[in-house]
C-alpha cells in the first residue's frame, strides 16, 4: 500500500523535499495562495521560489489544509519557524494519530525557545517526530546534483522507513537517534553563516573564512553538548555539511543577508528586500539568550546577534573578534578543557 505524504509549506525546501517524495510516493503539497497550488498541479512548477525548474507531474498540490492533511500517513512541516506552531494547531484538526510528523525547519521559537520537534510533542502529542536536514540547498538537488540529509529520530526503525520515502540514485538518507544534536546544528549554522556572509561582504579572504566556520563549528559543538546533543553529531551532516553549505553558497539566505551587512546595509533594509526568510536573524537573538543561561562562550553568535539586533556594525563585529583572546582550540568542546 502507498504511503500518501503531505507537506505543509510550498517555500523552496518543502517544494523540493515534496518533489523528492513525490517520485517514490503520493505526495501532496499544501501552499496558503491558491493561484501557487494551481500553479504546481497544472504546470508543474513553483515559479514564486523555484522559477525555471520543473517539479514531478505526479505532485499535486491544494490551499485546502484539509484536503492535504486528511488522509496522510506521513506529515512534513516546512514553515518558517515563528510561524510553526500555529500552523500546526491547524494542521492538528486534520490529523489522524500516529502519524509521523518530520520538520524540516532550521530555527527556534522565540518566545518559548523551543525546538521545533519539541513543539510538534506539545501541540501533537503521540506522534512520531522526526527532522530531515543536512546540507541541502534546493534547487542543486533539483538541478540532479548528488545531496546527503539525515533523518533524525530516536527510532532507527522508524527513520529508516521514512528515508526510504525521500532519497533517490542522487540524494541519499542517512538516519541518526540525536534528534537533538541535528536540529541544533540546523539551527545554529544560520547564524554562522551570517558570521561568514559579513566577512566575505567586508572583503576579507579565505582564511578568514575558514577560521570563521571553523570556530562557528566549535560553538555549534559547545552549545549543543550543552543542550543534550552528541558532540559526534556536528562532525556529520546535519553539523559541518550544513555549516558548509550554508557559508559557503551564494544560493545560502543566510550568508546573503550577512554579505549585505557587511557592506553596510541595515538589517531592516536586507529583510524588507528579501523574499525568503533567514532564519539566523531572529535565531540569533534566541541563541545569546541560552548561551547566557547556559554560561557559554559564543563569541561568533554574540557578535552577529549585536549586528542584527543591537545596531552593530559588521565592521566593529570583526574587529571585537580580533580582538579576543586565543585559548586552547577545544575550549568547552572536551570536557577535560
Amino acid at each position: 500500500m502507498d504511503i500518501r505524504v503531505a507537506v505543509i509549506g510550498a517555500g523552496s525546501w518543502g517544494t523540493t523535499v515534496a518533489s523528492l517524495a513525490a517520485r517514490n510516493t503520493p505526495t501532496t503539497i499544501w501552499s496558503r495562495r491558491t493561484e501557487l497550488a494551481e500553479q504546481i498541479t497544472t504546470e508543474h512548477r513553483n515559479g514564486d521560489y523555484l522559477a525555471g525548474f520543473d517539479l514531478p507531474a505526479s505532485l499535486l498540490a491544494t490551499s485546502d489544509l484539509e484536503e492535504a492533511v486528511s488522509g496522510c500517513d506521513v506529515l512534513v512541516m516546512a514553515v518558517p519557524s515563528q510561524g510553526f506552531r500555529s500552523a500546526l494547531e491547524q494542521v492538528a484538526l486534520h490529523l489522524r494519530p500516529w502519524v509521523p510528523v518530520v520538520s524540516l525547519t532550521k530555527g527556534l521559537e522565540v518566545a518559548s525557545r523551543k525546538r521545533m520537534s519539541e513543539i510538534v510533542t506539545e501541540v501533537v502529542p503521540g506522534h512520531p517526530v522526526g527532522v530531515l536536514t543536512g546540507p541541502n540547498l534546493a534547487k542543486e538537488i533539483l538541478a540532479g546534483h548528488a545531496a546527503a540529509a539525515v533523518m533524525a529520530m530516536d527510532d532507527h526503525n522508524v527513520a529508516l522507513a521514512l528515508s526510504r520515502l525521500f532519497r533517490n540514485d542522487l540524494f541519499r538518507v542517512y538516519t541518526n537517534e540525536d534528534v537533538i544534536g541535528c536540529e541544533l546544528g540546523g539551527v545554529l549554522k544560520n547564524v554562522t553563516a551570517i558570521a561568514a556572509g559579513m566577512a566575505d561582504g567586508l572583503g576579507a579572504g579565505d582564511n578568514t573564512r575558514a577560521a570563521v566556520i571553523t570556530r562557528g563549528l566549535a560553538e555549534m559543538s559547545r552549545m549543543g553538548a550543552a543542550m543534550g546533543g552528541q558532540t559526534m553529531t556536528f562532525s556529520g551532516l546535519a553539523g559541518m555539511g550544513d555549516l558548509m553549505a550554508t557559508c559557503i553558497s551564494p544560493q545560502s539566505r543566510n550568508r546573503h543577508v550577512g554579505e549585505r551587512l557587511g557592506r553596510g546595509e541595515t538589517i531592516e533594509e536586507i529583510i524588507a528586500a528579501m523574499h525568503m526568510v533567514a532564519e539566523g536573524v531572529k535565531t540569533s537573538k534566541v541563541v545569546m539568550e541560552l548561551a547566557d543561561e547556559l554560561d557559554l562562550d559564543m563569541p561568533i553568535a554574540a557578535e552577529v546577534k549585536a549586528v542584527c539586533h543591537d545596531g552593530r556594525s559588521a565592521d566593529e563585529a570583526y574587529q571585537g573578534l580580533l580582538k579576543r583572546d586565543s585559548g586552547h582550540e577545544l575550549a568547552g568542546v572536551r570536557p577535560d578543557l
